[in-house]
């Protein structure tokens, strides 16, 4: 990548780029890699964009996620009624199944805000190149709580099948559940899409421009110095 300055301490400095199929590092100026035939590339190609493209979706869809109904519950003793999450997550907590409530709240509600705003953060970080450290925090943070947002499907999954083996009710998925897993989906596509070294890169990038300018950065520069050996992209692409 013409014109982007790289971490000192990161092998695409030296041109060698890690192979995103296999894992194997070769020259970049390969074109392609000998194990596998697939492109190499220094960084994800678009990752910032189709990042946030992926991200400002997930969060459109949030609000029908939690507005919508997700579930249309049909009976032969009270009729029909629909439920959102959080009409839903208040009708568990009235009837005392606390830990469902909370569970449901967390990963339908929370987990899925707090993703798309750290992707956000992330994003703006690279642009800024501040605090490297903290951002390399951030991300691995959100690859973690992002494996429990599917927590509360699988809840309802079994709730609609332990109540369809009986003949009084019969429930079915309503739109807020599409939005739901539209967001699910979105996000987890948004966290896979950043490329983390960016982060890095940006803060190399804003090195540079201080030392052009003969000035000490007062945080990203500082820290990226200092931190070499604790470098995430020390010894990858």
């Amino acid at each position: 990548m013409k014109g982007v300055n790289y971490d000192p301490a990161s092998a695409a400095a030296r041109g060698l780029a890690r192979c995103h199929s296999c894992g194997s590092v070769e020259a970049v100026e390969r074109g392609h890699c000998p194990v596998c035939e697939a492109p190499l590339h220094l960084r994800k190609p678009a990752s910032l964009e189709r990042t946030m493209a992926l991200t400002i979706s997930a969060a459109l869809l949030y609000f029908p996620a939690n507005l919508l109904p997700v579930l249309y519950v049909s009976s032969s003793v009270k009729g029909g009624q629909q439920n959102t999450i959080l009409s839903g997550v208040i009708q568990f907590w009235e009837d005392g199944d606390y830990p469902v409530a909370l569970i449901i709240f967390a990963a339908s509600v929370v987990i899925p805000l707090v993703k798309v705003l750290a992707i956000v953060v992330l994003c703006l970080g690279v642009r800024s190149g501040r605090s490297p450290r903290m951002m390399t925090r951030l991300y691995r943070m959100t690859e973690y709580i992002g494996r429990w947002s599917m927590v509360d499907v699988f809840v309802v999954a079994i709730l609609v099948a332990v109540v369809q083996l009986g003949s009084v009710l019969q429930i079915d998925p309503g739109a807020g559940a599409l939005a739901f897993a539209g967001v699910v989906i979105l996000t987890m596509l948004a966290a896979r899409s950043f490329d983390p070294r960016l982060i890095w890169d940006a803060a190399a990038a804003r090195d540079s421009a201080a030392a052009a300018k003969g000035a000490i950065p007062t945080d990203g520069g500082r820290e990226t110095e200092g931190a070499r050996s604790a470098h995430p992209t020390a010894i990858h692409a």
